[in-house]
């Protein structure tokens, strides 16, 4: 049945935030997906779900697939506990406007500063000096991390020696940045899904560059000190055990209950200026073909209309179309 009012589908920041699963076998369920391990078997809507992590592990099967990818549920391949990163699926969207206007910001120094000063100045409580330039907010903002890492090392009394850590050897790291690479897993999983939802590229950074997710360390900065520094501090001062699993699990409820899809939709689309309340490209998110071809770029027009050949009608000496032979 082919939906008529794309206003009835559920909005992406109104979904569930994420669902993080390993040891397990995943399976389509009527239009859902079924998670089957030791324990038993737990339906999911995936309809409402934002993003699915597969740890170690999981076997899912092209159905399951299938029926997250119609749903725009992102799925991401990491390591265990979350806190590495293999590969991920598309996003729901299929309208490159967004994504024009974020390469066209990124490309022009003038504009891509712009947007740089934006994000900064959205990190600070207090309005920062229009006279600062970008290397002593540079400074400030290093200043504030520092502050943000010994305010939560005071309030829950968990010492804080600085940031370390080594993929090669995980658990040599303490519990407290263990519990901050898996906070900070989390919270780049979150914001990929809304950068993939709007269209966007995770790679056009703007003050990050070079990486894959440049983009996504951009977004999730703003958060940070905010999210996974006092969830991290948190569950580290109430038991040393588990540092990943309890830092994942209090990511999620503040999720949850502070909306940050719903925020970070909304902030991006402020530091890009992009249309407000588009429903994310609603138009675009369930094409009725996917396959069907777009507009083609033309220098006059700007674009004209895809999926024809423009050699089957040739001009005779009057100007009139007549068919190719």
């Amino acid at each position: 049945m082919r939906i008529q009012d794309l206003h009835i589908l559920p909005k992406f920041r109104d979904c569930w935030s994420y669902l993080y699963v390993e040891h397990c076998i995943i399976e389509q369920e009527d239009k859902a997906i079924a998670i089957m391990d030791a324990s038993g078997k737990v339906p999911v809507p995936c309809a409402t779900l934002c993003l699915l992590m597969l740890g170690p592990g999981t076997k899912i099967t092209h159905a399951a697939i299938t029926a997250l990818a119609d749903n725009g549920c992102l799925v991401y391949w990491c390591g265990e506990e979350g806190v590495r990163f293999y590969a991920c699926g598309n996003g729901k969207t299929r309208n490159a406007d967004n994504l024009m206007r974020q390469a066209k910001l990124w490309a022009d120094s003038r504009s891509r500063l712009d947007v740089v000063m934006k994000m900064y100045r959205m990190r600070f409580d207090e309005t920062l000096d229009e006279s600062l330039e970008l290397p002593q907010i540079r400074g400030k903002e290093g200043i504030r991390v520092r502050e943000a890492y010994a305010r939560a090392s005071r309030e829950t009394g968990v010492e804080w020696k600085g940031r370390s850590y080594s993929r090669d050897s995980w658990h040599s790291s303490d519990p407290v940045n263990r519990a901050l690479s898996a906070a900070n897993s989390c919270l780049y999983g979150i914001c990929q899904a809304a950068i993939l939802a709007l269209g966007l590229s995770p790679a056009l950074g703007f003050i990050h560059t070079g990486k894959m997710l440049s983009f996504v360390y951009d977004v999730a900065d703003l958060y940070k000190t905010d999210v996974s520094i006092p969830v991290a501090f948190r569950v580290v001062s109430e038991e040393s055990d588990h540092p990943e699993t309890r830092a994942r699990k209090g990511c999620r409820d503040i999720f949850r209950d502070r909306q940050m899809l719903k925020k970070m939709v909304s902030d991006i689309q402020f530091v890009l200026d992009l249309q407000k309340d588009k429903r994310l490209d609603q138009s675009c998110l369930f094409d009725s073909d996917a396959a069907l071809p777009g507009a083609l770029w033309d220098p006059v027009e700007g674009s004209v209309d895809g999926g024809q050949n423009f050699g089957v009608l040739a001009t005779d000496g009057d100007g009139n179309g007549s068919p190719d032979t």
